[in-house]
């Protein structure tokens, strides 16, 4: 029975079941039921099983160490699942305390498995959001990785937070300006249009452009930024004709 099959009330119960079994698991170090929930095939069910194992190490700071651990051992699991839901659960971890759990997500990073790799964009994402200093820490020392599926990770993991704060994250991106693998570049080009549309977002992220001397990049980003105000125009602080006379004037003034 799948997950949004149940009632809302039956969630809810269910929900409690989880916590209290996963607790359990943690306090007398066993992971029974930690297996059990994060290789479930209903991917709500793993959530609400990375959700708990954050609540547990948000409020019982005695059980963090055991949690940790877990963590640990369970990242090499067989299971792809497993190992993506512990990533997600460190994800949940570093909103916390960063430098507990992210030698976890660095293991996600390379890991072989497609579904693991994409956990770390999303736990580096709701990190970021919540507890930005050390993830934009974190990006920043892999921005530039040999591996250009780590670049692209990382690169993809400063979405959130740039939403809401442009300039933290941008001279980070700007570091892959000359990036020469398609995907990564594709990924920064996507990045850079997603922060621009929040209030206040779109003035800052030209401003940076400016310092950016790949200027056929530039226009690439341009008119991502135009596609982007389109796509959310509900969501955006300026219409979408205010955006491209802005841009208009911009290229015309780019060297």
């Amino acid at each position: 029975m799948s997950y949004y099959s149940l009632s809302k009330e039956e969630r809810i119960k269910f929900n409690d079941k989880i916590y209290r079994e996963i607790y359990a698991d943690i306090e007398q170090n066993t992971s029974k039921y930690i297996q059990r929930y994060f290789s479930d095939i209903d991917t709500y069910t793993r959530k609400q099983a990375y959700l708990a194992i954050g609540k547990i190490f948000k409020n019982e700071i005695s059980l963090q160490e055991k949690i940790i651990n877990q963590m640990e051992e369970l990242i090499h699991f067989f299971d792809e699942k497993i190992r993506q839901t512990v990533v997600y659960a460190a994800g949940e971890i570093m909103i916390y305390d960063a430098e507990k759990a992210k030698h976890i997500i660095e293991l996600g990073l390379k890991d072989t498995h497609h579904s693991v790799r994409n956990a770390v964009i999303g736990s580096l994402k709701k990190a970021g959001e919540k507890n930005p200093a050390p993830i934009i820490e974190f990006c920043n020392k892999y921005i530039n990785h040999h591996d250009k599926e780590i670049r692209r990770q990382v690169c993809h993991g400063l979405e959130l937070r740039g939403r809401t704060h442009p300039e933290e994250v941008l001279p980070i991106l700007q570091k892959l300006e000359f990036e020469t693998e398609k995907r990564v570049a594709e990924m920064l080009i996507h990045v850079v249009g997603q922060i621009s549309y929040k209030k206040n977002c779109l003035e800052k992220v030209l401003h940076h452009l400016k310092t950016w001397k790949n200027k056929a990049l530039v226009k690439q980003i341009l008119r991502e930024i135009i596609l982007v105000h389109e796509s959310y125009e509900k969501f955006s602080a300026k219409n979408v004709d205010e955006v491209k006379k802005i841009i208009d004037q911009y290229d015309k003034n780019l060297i």
